[in-house]
């Protein structure tokens, strides 16, 4: 794969810092300045499933996603923006997100987010004791304690909130 020249370096930065600052018109305006040629670069590819989860084009950021498990199939955030928009997108939801992230959990054995996000599906999905079990592993996998105060502020995980400090 090309690599990026300074100049498109400076331009993806700036389409990060534009994100940040909550600009998504400004960010694809950077975007589009990196050669047609270096579009599929990973880089440019996230931070274009930055831009398109920002704007709320699931669709869109599904199939970026895709190409980034094809061409970094070890990066777990990959699988993860995969399923968090799939989870999103008409035609999409929890179960297939869920689906998803089963078939890859065991690729990533020691990583804490798959587990954590399986917790939020099956708890979604009412399955309380499943959502547990999957907290348990990402606190075993993660940082329990950052974990744990993550939990406790997650919508999707409310159904288990007052179980929440047994774990």
């Amino acid at each position: 794969m090309n690599e990026l020249s300074l100049a498109e370096l400076h331009h993806l930065q700036a389409a990060e810092g534009w994100l940040e600052l909550g600009s998504p018109l400004e960010a694809e305006g950077e975007l589009e300045q990196i050669a047609p040629q270096r579009q599929a670069h990973p880089a440019v590819l996230a931070a274009r499933w930055q831009l398109d989860a920002t704007a709320g084009r699931w669709d869109r950021a599904y199939q970026i996603a895709g190409t980034l498990t094809e061409l970094a199939a070890e990066d777990i955030s990959s699988w993860v923006w995969r399923a968090y928009a799939l989870r999103r997108m008409p035609g999409g939801g929890i179960e297939p997100a869920r689906e998803l992230l089963l078939g890859v959990v065991e690729k990533f054995p020691r990583e804490w987010t798959i587990c954590y996000n399986l917790a939020c599906y099956a708890c979604q999905l009412g399955n309380p004791e499943e959502a547990r079990g999957w907290l348990a592993k990402a606190f075993a996998r993660g940082e329990a304690r950052a974990l744990k105060r993550m939990a406790l502020d997650d919508p999707d995980l409310e159904p288990l909130r007052a179980t929440l400090e047994q774990l």
